[in-house]
């Protein structure tokens, strides 16, 4: 039987790249009946007749998946962030990457709207640029307008499955424009009255960029950590886990362990004290998170 990739979820019908060729498919009922929607990036076998009255059969393991957005089998994220116009923020930035961290997907981060920033930021935005670069993160900075920045971006793209996330608004299918002009890429400014982006994607589609592919997502519609456990969040802080290493007491969540050395970094000014910040903020709202059964 055929196999090949679906590229895109639309409206009940689910298109599968095999080679060159797209074949427009319909789910099995037994995909309802197991509870298993077939996602965007699914490696999966079909049947066709026609390439616009096939059927997904089977659905091959996923190495990893997204649940909003809806994809799988994700190599990279970039991480878009403005630095202006919604302004940057590491609380979000740092709650994106444990998100993608926790699935161990590798994440880049791109800072947006460079050609925007007025001189006093440039300094501020500068000291984030050496934090995350030092941790050990990719870190860009763009421009969709003067076109800075986005021939280093493109080597990251190539022979991958990348999403690109973040809020909305902060210029997602900009920059996937300048990439490939081509694309012409549905794209608002920021609401005035909301002061956020208004939503422009609606669904999740894997598009070309030179030999990769590259998903433009409705965004994150979900920034809650519901499927990650207290001890597994210093995994996501490479910085603090690397730390955690010397800690005294085998376990310790760097909350109120005594010789504790992820503290110890903190005031030594090792670790950024932001950085420390968020993870004791996610740290306690996983503590707080109610249990499901």
């Amino acid at each position: 039987m055929p196999e090949g990739k679906i590229i895109k979820a639309l409206s009940g019908f689910y298109y599968v790249l095999d080679g060159k060729d797209t074949i427009q498919c319909r789910g099995r009922g037994v995909f309802r009946k197991n509870k298993v929607t077939p996602l965007v990036g699914d490696y999966v076998v079909y049947q066709a007749e026609n390439p616009t009255d096939g059927y997904v059969l089977e659905i091959n393991d996923r190495k990893n998946e997204l649940v909003r957005p809806p994809i799988a089998n994700v190599d990279q994220a970039v991480l878009v962030f403005s630095a202006v116009e919604p302004d940057f923020s590491t609380a979000l930035l740092d709650r994106f990457l444990v998100l993608i961290e926790d699935k161990e997907i590798d994440p880049v981060i791109c800072i947006s709207k460079m050609d925007l920033v007025p001189d006093e930021k440039q300094a501020e935005l500068e000291e984030y640029v050496r934090d995350y670069t030092a941790i050990g993160y990719p870190v860009l900075v763009t421009s969709s307008v003067t076109s800075d920045g986005i021939e280093k971006l493109k080597p990251y793209l190539q022979d991958k499955i990348s999403v690109f996330a973040g809020q909305s608004g902060v210029g997602k299918s900009s920059l996937l424009n300048a990439i490939n002009p081509d694309l012409e890429l549905k794209t608002n400014d920021i609401s005035s009255h909301l002061g956020r982006g208004k939503h422009t994607t609606r669904h999740v589609e894997l598009i070309h960029i030179g030999t990769g592919l590259v998903a433009d997502t409705p965004g994150f519609s979900s920034l809650e950590f519901m499927d990650i456990e207290a001890e597994r969040l210093s995994y996501c802080f490479p910085d603090i886990y690397e730390t955690g290493e010397n800690c005294k007491f085998r376990g310790c969540l760097h909350d109120k362990e005594p010789k504790c050395a992820v503290k110890e970094a903190v005031e030594a000014g090792e670790i950024r004290p932001y950085r420390y910040k968020h993870y004791m903020q996610f740290l306690e709202e996983i503590k707080e998170r109610k249990p499901r059964y």
